[in-house]
């Protein structure tokens, strides 16, 4: 791999907002002769993945509409959203089952463009390596499966942190991820501020 792919790669990386979050993922290492195309990698998704996205897609086309009107509309569109509360925590369940603690890894990092995660093991993975991923977020009962490249590696604190940038992954599935980077931002600038306040009343 040359130095402008190099750069290449990490511009794909940086391209999106990204956000320091500890999660879990799984990953497990293809052989480039086992890597898959787009439609093989679309064929070969767990069907749990496959239906949490449905049914993501699926309420936010519903809710849409109802957004806009008050009245009994609002309450109608408040019961949906309990239905659709209940029915993420039943998907949580699922892809927690997804959840191969074999494979597993803590994640540092995450945005649009990729991950970052860290292995104990130095020569588990290795650079340019391509990974079958599985991204578990249980606070927002959400799951991502994808593949990622490692574009670089890191030793820090004797923990081996690996960079990876998607190389397939749905559209449905990135827009999501850039929707869950951004609410986790706005959940820790308002812990912030919380700290902040509780600092001042204290003083």
């Amino acid at each position: 791999m040359t130095t402008a792919e190099d750069q290449t790669k990490l511009a794909q990386f940086d391209e999106f907002f990204s956000i320091s979050y500890a999660f879990n993922i799984n990953a497990k290492v293809i052989e480039l002769t086992q890597l898959p195309n787009y439609q093989q990698f679309l064929s070969n998704m767990p069907i749990p993945f496959k239906i949490a996205s449905e049914i993501s897609t699926l309420d936010q086309s519903a809710l849409r509409p109802l957004q806009t009107v008050a009245g009994v509309a609002g309450q109608l569109m408040e019961y949906l959203n309990y239905q659709a509360q209940k029915m993420d925590l039943l998907v949580g369940y699922i892809l927690a089952q997804e959840d191969n603690v074999n494979a597993r890894f803590k994640a540092l990092k995450f945005g649009g463009g990729g991950i970052i995660f860290n292995s104990d093991n130095p020569s588990r993975f290795n650079l340019g390596d391509f990974l079958e991923l599985k991204l578990f977020f249980p606070d927002e009962n959400s799951a991502l499966y994808c593949i990622g490249e490692i574009i670089s590696t890191e030793l820090l604190e004797q923990q081996t942190h690996h960079k990876v940038i998607f190389h397939h992954i749905r559209e449905e599935d990135q827009e999501a991820l850039v929707r869950n980077s951004l609410h986790q931002q706005s959940k820790q600038l308002q812990a912030l501020a919380q700290q902040r306040n509780q600092a001042k009343s204290t003083n």
